[in-house]
């Protein structure tokens, strides 16, 4: 009782603060009553009968964020843990006890029957087929993003998620988060005016943001067992940084696309209920961490919505920069023909700009070129036409929304997935809306690669 009382405490920020210069109250998602019944989910009390045992494929950095959140779970119990590297495998020893199951072949970790759900970790071009495999074996599947490695991978899964009718959870966690959801409220209200545009960054200056991830001094293709690291790619020579840096190397990952603009992606199309883009294009380059790597640290994607009963046409901008002087953001930026929406995490901004109902006249306009007495005659008319109030921009109150302190949008989204395990409730983000994020985000290194435009069908989710 005492740790739902703290939390009742701090959720008390969303009805005081959380919604500060916020003149009219949107009363749903954002209320604090729906807050607090959300957050409360962590700490109900879970009967044995509803226990899920969990193991891990893939125990590096993702992997280990995403044991210690699902652990916070009541009922959530871990029940083996697998990995290639040997040091990974002696370190879940070290955290969980010897008795702790671990194995090197995921494919003997799906063969347990104590096992109920799996969390996917793994390098990116493993993906789909663990998660293939883990469903055909009856267990229900969070996958970190991209769910796919290859566009042609997406439609398999989602066929093979249906087939098994078990729960299936991409890990973009942002879209099950208090703030995109205030966000997409606030887009909905038409608190902006019609969308048009999208601006969204993720920038990062750091070698371990660049992925230069720490390599053990015992790395070799026996420490690793490189032979099964690579059963599902071309056959490659035994590379420590193609084994943990692999983000940055196009043979096993996908690069800033796979990583980041795929939280834009999946953000951007929670709030606006879109299905996807028409065409894609991107381009980049290597502008500093010129350290081995083939996929660039500095991109950019252009990407056009079609007009759709979801939303309006728009054009969305990505951007991911390795080596920023801003020190690194995440920003999703909504631009309405009323203002705009910044999304910073869970904390949301709304400043409006409004046009007045008069049209321009005077001032840096071609009026003053006209001769004079045409000037007085149309400044005349201009002035019976249209008052003074008329010509002035209405204002409105900016609106500021911050989440409540301590809250953890990973923490909600792994909270939807075991609820949905349990309880039979759809996920937020299922195989469909993971391919819908991922399919753009692949196709924007397809077109880096190619120099050009790709054309993509978001409604029958495919290439054209």
């Amino acid at each position: 009782m005492k740790n739902q009382n703290s939390r009742r405490r701090f959720l008390q920020t969303i009805g005081a603060t959380g919604l500060a210069g916020l003149a009219n109250p949107l009363t749903t998602l954002a209320a604090s009553e729906k807050a607090e019944e959300r957050i409360l989910r962590y700490s109900k009390k879970i009967s044995v009968n509803d226990t899920v045992r969990i193991g891990v494929i893939g125990y590096g950095v993702q992997g280990h964020f995403d044991l210690r959140t699902a652990l916070q779970i009541p009922g959530v119990e871990l029940a083996g843990i697998c990995d290639l590297y040997t040091g990974r495998i002696q370190n879940a020893k070290e955290e969980f006890g010897p008795e702790l199951y671990t194995t090197r072949n995921y494919k003997d970790l799906l063969d347990r029957p104590d096992i109920d759900a799996v969390i996917i970790a793994t390098t990116d071009c493993w993906h789909a087929q663990m998660t293939k495999d883990a469903l055909a074996k009856g267990k229900h599947v969070y996958c970190e993003k991209p769910m796919i490695y290859k566009i042609s991978e997406g439609i398999p899964v989602i066929q093979a998620a249906q087939k098994a009718g078990k729960v299936l959870q991409v890990g973009s966690q942002r879209v099950s988060s208090l703030g995109y959801a205030k966000a997409k409220e606030l887009l909905a209200a038409g608190e902006i005016g019609e969308l048009n545009m999208v601006n969204a960054v993720y920038d990062r200056q750091s070698s371990i943001g660049a992925w230069e991830y720490t390599i053990p001094k015992d790395a070799s293709a026996e420490s690793t067992d490189w032979e099964r690291f690579i059963e599902i790619t071309d056959r490659m020579d035994f590379d420590a940084k193609k084994f943990f840096w692999w983000r940055a190397f196009k043979e096993v990952g996908t690069g800033v696309a796979g990583d980041l603009f795929i939280h834009l992606l999946s953000g951007t199309h929670f709030i606006t209920n879109s299905l996807g883009p028409e065409s894609i294009y991107s381009t980049g380059q290597f502008s500093y961490w010129k350290d081995g790597r083939n996929m660039p640290d500095v991109m950019s994607g252009v990407m056009q919505y079609p007009d759709s009963p979801e939303h309006p046409a728009f054009l969305l901008t990505l951007q991911v920069n390795f080596i920023s002087g801003t020190g690194g953001q995440e920003v999703i930026r909504l631009v309405g023909s009323e203002g705009i929406i910044d999304i910073m995490g869970n904390n949301i901004t709304v400043k409006h700009s409004l046009m007045p109902e008069a049209p321009g006249f005077g001032g840096y306009d071609s009026l003053f070129t006209f001769s004079k007495s045409m000037q007085d005659e149309m400044q005349k008319e201009y002035d019976s036409k249209w008052s003074a109030a008329q010509r002035k921009r209405p204002s409105k109150e900016d609106i500021i929304y911050r989440a409540p302190q301590g809250y953890s949008d990973h923490l909600d989204h792994f909270t939807n997935f075991f609820d949905a395990v349990r309880e039979g409730k759809p996920v937020t983000e299922d195989a469909t809306l993971g391919f819908r994020a991922a399919a753009p985000a692949l196709a924007c290194n397809e077109s880096y690669f190619s120099g050009e435009k790709i054309n993509w069908d978001p409604v029958k989710m495919k290439l054209v």
